[in-house]
C-alpha cells in the first residue's frame, strides 16, 4: 500500500450541524436510519446508547459531542462502522444530521490539517467553494 493510497479514495459525505465531514468509505459498512436507542447508565457523554443491528449490539455515538459541535439539530442517520476500526469496544455507529453521498477524493484536493489535535483529523478536502472536514474514526475511537 502506498502513501498516497492512504490519503486518497472514496470517502462518504456527512452533516454534521452545519459543516460537512467525511470519513473513508473502507470503515463504514452500513447507514441505517436512527432506531429505538437503549441509554446505558453512566455512559460517556459522547454514548447517545446502544442498539440492536442484526443481533450484535451497536454502541451510537454523537461525535457532535466527540468534536466539540454546538448544534441543536437531532440525528437522522447512523453510519456503522466495520467493528475491526473500534478494536476492543465493539461495533459502533456515529449518529449524524445527514448523510450526502460517496465520493472520489483526490490528493490535489487534501490540505493538511489545521488543528493540532490527536490526529482524529486526516485533513480538510477543498471541492468548489467549500470545505469538507477528514475525519478517521479508527483515531476518534482509539482515544475515547
Amino acid at each position: 500500500m502506498s502513501a498516497q493510497s492512504t490519503t486518497t479514495g472514496q470517502v462518504l459525505e456527512f452533516k454534521l450541524g452545519e459543516e460537512t465531514y467525511c470519513v473513508s468509505i473502507g470503515y463504514v459498512t452500513e447507514i441505517v436510519d436512527v432506531g429505538e436507542l437503549t441509554q446505558v447508565p453512566n455512559a460517556p457523554a459522547h454514548v447517545e446508547g446502544v442498539m440492536d443491528l442484526r443481533g450484535r449490539t451497536t454502541s451510537i455515538v454523537d461525535p457532535k459531542t466527540v468534536f466539540g459541535i454546538r448544534a441543536d439539530t437531532d440525528g437522522q442517520r447512523i453510519i456503522v462502522f466495520d467493528p475491526d476500526i473500534v478494536q476492543d469496544q465493539g461495533a459502533a455507529g456515529w449518529l449524524v444530521d445527514e448523510v450526502y453521498q460517496v465520493v472520489q477524493v483526490s490528493p490535489e484536493q487534501i490540505d493538511q490539517s489545521p488543528a493540532n489535535d490527536s490526529g482524529s483529523i486526516r485533513g480538510v478536502v477543498k471541492r468548489d467553494d467549500e470545505f469538507v472536514i477528514w475525519v478517521d474514526p479508527a483515531i476518534v475511537h482509539s482515544t475515547q
